[in-house]
C-alpha cells in the first residue's frame, strides 16, 4: 500500500494563534441557542398556565445538555477518524430509517411515521441523515479521487448512497426532509468537483419519477395550490399560512412584548416548533426577527472563516462547507415558510425550534465543523489517498 498527495491540493493558509474565529463562531451559535430556549418557553405558554410549560422547557434543557456533550465529543474527533466512522454512521442511519417503518416501533403522528420512541424519549432518524449522508458521500469521493477519474460506476455508487435514505424518508412520508437530504448530497458532490453534466444526467433520469410520486400525493398538490392562493386569493390560503402571516403582522416593528403574544394561544399551529419564528415576530417584532437574521449571518461568516483554514477540495473543506450551508439553508427555508415565500412544509429552525433530534443534529454539526477546521489539522494535515 502506498500513499500519494493529490496534485491539486492548494498551499495551506496560516493563522495566528490568537485567531478568534472558532470563539466567535460558537458565540453566535450560543446566542441562537439562548434565543431558542427563551422562545420555546414563551411559545409554549397557554391561556391556562400549567406545569406543562415548565416541563417543555426542562425537556428542551435536557436535550440541550446531552446535545452539548455530543457536540463537544464530535469536536474532538480527528479527520481520519471521521473517515473511518462515516460508513458506520450511514449504515446506522439507514437501519434506524428502516426501523421507523416497522409496525410497533415507529410512531405515527398526523398520518406520518417519522419517530422512534424509547420510553419518554422519541427520536427522528431522518434528521441524522442530514449529517451521515454528506459525510459518507464525501468519504467515497475521497477514495475515488485517488484514481482521479469519473466513471459510471462512481456515479452509480453516489446515487445508491443518496437514494436509499431518501426513499425510506419518502415512505414515511416526509417530502421536505427527503428533498433537503438530496440537496445536501448534491452540495457535497458539487463541492467535490462532480462535473455538471452528471447532475444533468441524474436530473433527467430521476426527475420524471419524482414528479410521478409527487403527483400521486393529493395533500402535496393541495399545499402547492394553497401556496399559489396565498398570493392570489389570500382568504383561501392554508390556515397555518394565514395564522403565520397574521402573527408576524401583529408584531409590527417592536413586537407586543416577550410572553405577551396572543396568536400562540391555540391560533398558530406548531407555535414552538415549525412556526416558532412567527412567535418571535409577534413578541419581538421586526427588530427581533432581524436580530435572529443577523445572528445567522454571524454564524455563516465566522463559519466561512473557519472553512478557509482548510485546503481547497479537501475532505474537511467539503464536509465543513456542506454542514455549514445546510444549517443556514434550513434556517432560511423555515423563515421562508412562515413568510409564505415557499409552499408550507414542516421544517424546524436549527437551534431555535423545540425538539431533541434537530437540536442534537445541529449542535453535532457545529462540533464536526470545529473538528474539521481545527488549526492543527489545517496546518499539518495532508490530504492523501490510499491506493
Amino acid at each position: 500500500m502506498t500513499t500519494r498527495t493529490l496534485p491539486h491540493a492548494a498551499p495551506q493558509m496560516e493563522f495566528s494563534e490568537d485567531d478568534p474565529g472558532t470563539g466567535l463562531f460558537l458565540t453566535f451559535a450560543g446566542m441562537l441557542l439562548a434565543v431558542g430556549l427563551l422562545m420555546v418557553y414563551s411559545s409554549s405558554v397557554t391561556s391556562a398556565p400549567s406545569e406543562e410549560e415548565q416541563s417543555i422547557v426542562l425537556r428542551q434543557l435536557s436535550f440541550l445538555f446531552f446535545a452539548g456533550l455530543t457536540g463537544i465529543a464530535a469536536s474532538q474527533v480527528s479527520i481520519s477518524q471521521w473517515k473511518v466512522l462515516a460508513p458506520t454512521l450511514y449504515l446506522g442511519t439507514v437501519i434506524l430509517l428502516i426501523l421507523v417503518l416497522v409496525p410497533g416501533i415507529g410512531k405515527t403522528v398526523n398520518g406520518a411515521t417519522r419517530w422512534i420512541r424509547f420510553g419518554p424519549v422519541s427520536m427522528q432518524p431522518s434528521e441524522f441523515a442530514k449529517l451521515s449522508v454528506p459525510l459518507f458521500l464525501t468519504t467515497l469521493q475521497f477514495r475515488y479521487r485517488c484514481s482521479d477519474r469519473w466513471s459510471f460506476k462512481r456515479l452509480t455508487s453516489y446515487l445508491v448512497v443518496t437514494l436509499i435514505p431518501i426513499t425510506l424518508v419518502l415512505v414515511e412520508p416526509d417530502l421536505g426532509t427527503a428533498v433537503f437530504i438530496g440537496m445536501t448530497a448534491m452540495l457535497s458532490l458539487w463541492l467535490g468537483g462532480c462535473p455538471w453534466f452528471y447532475f444533468a444526467a441524474v436530473g433527467v433520469t430521476v426527475a420524471p419519477s419524482g414528479l410521478v410520486l409527487f403527483a400521486l400525493k393529493p395533500y402535496q398538490l393541495a399545499r402547492i395550490r394553497g401556496f399559489i392562493d396565498t398570493w392570489i386569493h389570500p382568504e383561501q390560503a392554508p390556515y397555518q399560512v394565514q395564522q403565520s402571516l397574521t402573527t408576524l403582522g401583529v408584531g409590527g416593528l417592536s413586537g407586543v412584548g416577550l410572553g405577551k403574544g396572543w396568536q400562540k394561544l391555540s391560533f398558530l399551529p406548531e407555535a414552538n416548533t415549525d412556526f416558532v419564528m412567527a412567535v418571535v415576530g409577534e413578541e419581538l417584532g421586526l427588530t427581533g426577527t432581524l436580530g435572529v437574521l443577523m445572528l445567522w449571518t454571524g454564524v455563516y461568516l465566522c463559519g466561512m472563516r473557519l472553512v478557509r483554514r482548510t485546503r481547497n477540495a479537501s475532505f474537511e473543506r467539503i464536509v465543513a462547507m456542506t454542514l455549514l450551508s445546510s444549517l443556514v439553508i434550513q434556517a432560511a427555508v423555515n423563515m421562508a415558510v412562515i413568510t409564505a415565500l415557499v409552499p408550507p412544509k414542516g421544517i424546524s429552525h436549527p437551534f431555535i425550534s423545540y425538539g431533541g433530534s434537530n437540536l442534537g443534529l445541529s449542535i453535532v454539526c457545529l462540533g464536526v465543523i470545529v473538528s474539521l477546521t481545527r488549526k492543527n489539522h489545517a496546518r499539518h494535515h495532508d490530504l492523501r489517498c490510499d491506493v
